[in-house]
């Protein structure tokens, strides 16, 4: 019988660490540990101070002193440029479009020829009613020379008559005979004058095939092309044109805000207006309040006011966004040179609020210098300062929300 192989053994105490070895393991995760994170310090206290050693950057703004006999703004609000006289150009008939003599920015005059229509049934309807004037007047000739005729030979019966040769029957009749004639003259005349009147019914359908401007103006939109039909109803399931153009006198701009009727009352007829368009934020075009619609619309509460430029510029467009400020009263400056009542006029972002007071912070050799200053009425985006400030300081307009008296600061470029 085979001798089996010894079956090895597990040495389970080969396998145990030495308390000198794991003194030394643990050891080395915490110098680790402590040297990542005085590194991660030494990172941050170096941004810290590397974000303090920055200036920060501001942008400032001039003070400008306020103009003579400046206004107090009352209200604000905002509408369209709109022209007074605007109007869609139709055709008093149904026609086929035959020309079209204007292009979108086209200026054009009174009376001027826009397009034309189909005008040959017209002319034919007009060359008829002439044709039938004429027949008419022809037969007044006839008559006339049949009357004279007619004249003689009553003179001759009337002579007769009274020698004794001819009886009374042929004078009655010789005198019908002239009657007749002059009557038939009336008549045929009368014709002719209806004639004359359906004459000029066919000229206006002639003239109604061309199409003109009624007024001075710049045509904004071309509505028809050549080879469509125009009517001045709307028919043909869509495709008829009531409308060849749409003219537009630049000389009649306005402005139509909606005003609150809560403050309708701080708007009356030929009051001073400022407007600004969307367009140009920079030009104030002086204005006027031409009227105040009587009539309110009860679902937004506003009342309509229109405004009148004081002077056309063409840059003005119709239906461009404006922004209008109402002004008040004319105020004229102090009398006295030490009376700082006129103030001077800095942007309303460059005024803070510290302690319940107004301030704001002046560029001093790149420093940062904090002013405190009383403040009187906005107008527009300024606001007005009449106590603190002289004109030609440089105020802060934007900077940190932090800054300090005295910090120096870099002008942003």
């Amino acid at each position: 019988m085979a001798t089996p192989h010894n079956t090895p053994k597990h040495d389970l105490d080969s396998l145990r660490i030495d308390d000198e070895q794991r003194t030394r393991s643990n050891l080395g995760k915490r110098l680790a540990i402590i040297i990542g994170g005085l590194i991660l310090l030494a990172g941050i206290s170096g941004a810290i101070f590397s974000f303090r050693g920055r200036t920060p950057e501001v942008e400032i703004a001039v003070a400008q002193k306020t103009p003579v006999g400046r206004r107090e703004a009352l209200l604000n609000a905002s509408g369209y440029v709109t022209p007074r006289r605007r109007a869609t150009i139709a055709a008093k008939i149904t026609g086929l479009v035959t020309g079209v003599f204007f292009d979108e920015g086209t200026q054009v005059h009174e009376g001027q020829v826009l397009g034309t229509l189909d005008d040959s049934d017209a002319r034919r309807a007009l060359d008829s009613a002439k044709g039938d004037r004429d027949s008419t007047q022809a037969a007044v000739q006839d008559y006339e020379v049949q009357l004279r005729n007619a004249r003689i030979t009553l003179r001759r019966t009337e002579q007769l008559q009274q020698a004794g040769v001819q009886t009374q029957e042929q004078l009655d009749n010789a005198r019908t005979a002239v009657d007749s004639l002059q009557a038939k003259i009336d008549l045929v005349k009368t014709q002719v004058t209806a004639a004359e009147a359906r004459i000029q019914v066919a000229q206006q359908a002639v003239d109604n095939c061309t199409i003109r401007a009624p007024f001075d103006g710049i045509v904004v939109s071309k509505d028809a092309q050549i080879g469509e039909m125009v009517s001045p109803i709307s028919a043909g399931g869509g495709f008829t044109r009531t409308g060849i153009a749409t003219i537009v006198d630049m000389k009649s701009n306005e402005i139509e805000v909606d005003v609150n009727e809560a403050y309708i009352a701080r708007v009356v007829p030929g009051q001073a207006v400022t407007a600004v368009l969307d367009a140009y934020p920079d030009w104030e075009i002086p204005s006027r309040v031409r009227t105040v619609i009587p009539s309110a619309d009860r679902q937004k509460a506003t009342v309509k006011v229109r405004i009148s430029f004081l002077k056309l510029d063409p840059r003005i467009l119709p239906d461009m966004g404006v922004k209008v400020t109402f002004l008040g009263e004319e105020k004229h400056p102090a009398k006295s040179p030490g009376d700082s009542a006129a103030g001077v006029l800095v942007p309303e972002r460059a005024v803070r609020e510290d302690n319940g007071k107004k301030i704001v912070f002046l560029l001093k050799e790149n420093r940062a210098e904090r002013r405190a200053v009383t403040v009187g009425n906005t107008v527009g985006g300024d606001a007005e300062i009449i106590g603190g400030l002289t004109p030609g300081d440089a105020v802060i307009v934007k900077g940190p929300p932090d800054i300090r008296d005295g910090q120096s600061v870099a002008v942003r470029k």
